[in-house]
């Protein structure tokens, strides 16, 4: 008799690297899965980010948004790891990023509430252990590449 199929929601933490057409570097997470307490799929994309890119960004706390990747984007990202959480640890994940979304005010700063801050925030949920080195807050993928460094059981990529 075969068993059923677990169910798990997978975590991934992906960079992006910027581009030409006014597009800045990035780190976001990557939802996918099925919870194992209702069976419903997971498919969901959160990356925290100011929600007019200016000069305004340098001068200190804007207003901020949760960005949704399109799913042709997500594909030509730079996925650094990937981890397996519980229902309990997906729920705790989007309870965060509701927290951060939903903030009153200007909550996004480059410095000390950006993209890198929020990703950090979800993967310390999830057992990841995090640091924001001053010289890597404006370097989201030279960051996922710190955090791949120290949690060698990941067995992340770096890019």
């Amino acid at each position: 008799m075969a068993a059923p199929a677990q169910a798990a929601v997978k975590v991934s933490f992906q960079s992006f690297n910027g581009s030409l057409f006014g597009r800045f570097p990035h780190t976001f997470v990557v939802f996918e899965g099925t919870l194992d307490s209702t069976g419903k799929k997971i498919h969901e994309n959160y990356g925290f980010s100011a929600a007019n890119i200016g000069p305004n960004v340098l001068a200190g706390p804007v207003k901020h948004m949760m960005y949704v990747e399109k799913e042709k984007y997500i594909r030509k990202t730079n996925r650094h790891f990937t981890i397996t959480v519980s229902d309990a640890t997906y729920f705790r994940m989007k309870k965060e990023v509701a927290a951060w979304r939903d903030a009153p005010g200007k909550y996004y700063d480059l410095d000390t509430r950006n993209c890198i801050h929020f990703v950090g925030a979800i993967a310390a949920i999830g057992g990841v252990k995090v640091d924001y080195p001053q010289k890597l807050l404006r370097k989201p993928r030279a960051w996922l590449n710190h955090i791949v460094d120290m949690n060698p059981q990941l067995h992340g990529k770096k890019f």
